[in-house]
Order: C-alpha cells, then structure tokens, then sequence
C-alpha cells in the first residue's frame, strides 16, 4: 500500500548556505589541494607510515596539527563577521604571518600558502566580495624586503565562511573534513590502501573532526601551539627523495 508522504525541506537560505559549504569544502575545488602531500610521502617512503598505522596517524593529525589550524581558521571568520565590518588588513596580515612563521618546514608553509591563496581566487570568481579582492590585493602587494604577504589555507576557509555568514562551527568541522579527505587522497595514491578501507579510515574519523572543532572553541589565539616533528621532518625531506609524485 502507497502513501503519500510530505519532505520538509530546510528553509531556502539554510539550504544554500549548507550547499555552499559543501561546494567549498570539496576536495575538487580547483585550488591545488591534490598536488600535496605536505609530508606524507617521505614517512611513506620510509616506511614510517603504513595503511595499518594511517587511521591512527590521522587521528593525532586531527589532535596536534589540525587544532592549531581551525583556531586560526576561527579568528579569521570573526574578522570577517557580520558581512567584514570589523575587517582589518593588518589584523588579516598578522594572523596569516603568525601561522605561517609557526611552520617550521618550507614545503609546509609554501604548500599551504599556495593553497590560501587559490582558495580566495577560487572564491572570488562565484562573488564579488571587497574583503576578499582586498585580501588577494594584499597578497599581490609586495612588502618592502620584496616578498608578497602571505595568504594560509586555513585562515583564508575560515575567512570566506564568515564572510557567507556561515554557523562558526560548522565551518571548523568542514574545513578539517576537507584536509583529512585531501590526506586520504594523497595516501591512496602513496598506498596500497583501496576505495573501501580509505573510506573506512575517513568515516572513523569524523568524530575526532567535530571534537578537534570544540576543543578550539576553548582555545585562545595566544596559547595555540602545534609539536608535529615526524610530519615536519618529513616535509622537510621531502625534496630530496629520488622520485616525487607530490610537491610537498
């Protein structure tokens, strides 16, 4: 027997704000997100990190790295709040040169700043947002030692979703949803680690994402530190193994 049955739908400005989430965080976004393995093909190459071990590695990725990056990723969308009124370059210029200057590998800091800055040219060509062209302004704008200031990922992701008046959390979560999933994508390539288990791996791991979010809730810019040697070292080596299918 057939029944009729009536779907509630989410009012139309939720709907497309949890799509436009969803569009940005997509690991196809065409920023370059594919090209880096920030690391993870040396510890491959080495034989430090394994399909065995790579759920747990994630794990404290999630706990170490990933911490650090969403708080700055928080600060950025409160900036950007209440459609950029409180937006200040220099603020913006800080909180970017404060992450970058806590990496302590070249690959890390270049790879993330190349995404940053493909993730507000991306952005800038669905809407016009002044706060974002200002941004992308900036980052063309040479300082004066003749290097242009720097733009990271995560800042940049959280930037765009206070901007789109996004629910902060959610934001924090996505934005760690979307580096896993591009990890994950690297190491399916790096290993032998099929469609079914890396989905497996990154299905077990979405608890730690939205923990990871509310524990930076409570975590201040000032006291946002990050101990991640394996994974730096790794970065840094990476350039000399003999063949690279990743840029960093």
């Amino acid at each position: 027997m057939e029944t009729n049955r009536i779907v509630a739908l989410p009012p139309a400005a939720s709907a497309i704000s949890y799509l436009q989430l969803l569009h940005l965080a997509d690991s196809a976004l065409p920023i370059g997100a594919l090209a880096h393995s920030f690391g993870l093909e040396t510890l491959v190459s080495r034989g430090l990190l394994k399909v065995s071990n790579l759920e747990s590695f994630l794990r404290g990725y999630l706990e170490e790295t990933g911490i650090s990056e969403v708080v700055f990723c928080r600060e950025a969308f409160l900036l950007a709040s209440n459609g950029g009124k409180l937006f200040s370059i220099e603020r913006w210029r800080n909180l970017n040169a404060t992450l970058n200057a806590m990496k302590p590998a070249r690959e890390s800091r270049c790879g993330s700043t190349a995404l940053g800055r493909n993730f507000l040219m991306a952005v800038s060509a669905l809407e016009d947002f002044p706060v974002i062209r200002s941004a992308i302004e900036d980052a063309n704008r040479e300082t004066s030692q003749h290097h242009p200031h720097v733009v990271e990922h995560s800042p940049a992701f959280g930037l765009v979703g206070g901007l789109l008046d996004f629910i902060e959390e959610s934001v924090l979560v996505a934005y760690l949803h979307q580096s896993v999933a591009s990890l994950v994508s690297a190491c399916q390539r790096l290993l032998p680690l099929g469609q079914t288990e890396a989905t497996r791996i990154f299905w077990n791991l979405k608890p730690t994402m939205i923990e990871t979010a509310k524990r930076s809730l409570s975590v201040h810019l000032d006291d946002v530190c990050c101990f991640n040697p394996l994974l730096d070292w790794g970065a840094m080596e990476h350039p000399a193994l003999g063949t690279r299918l990743f840029i960093s």
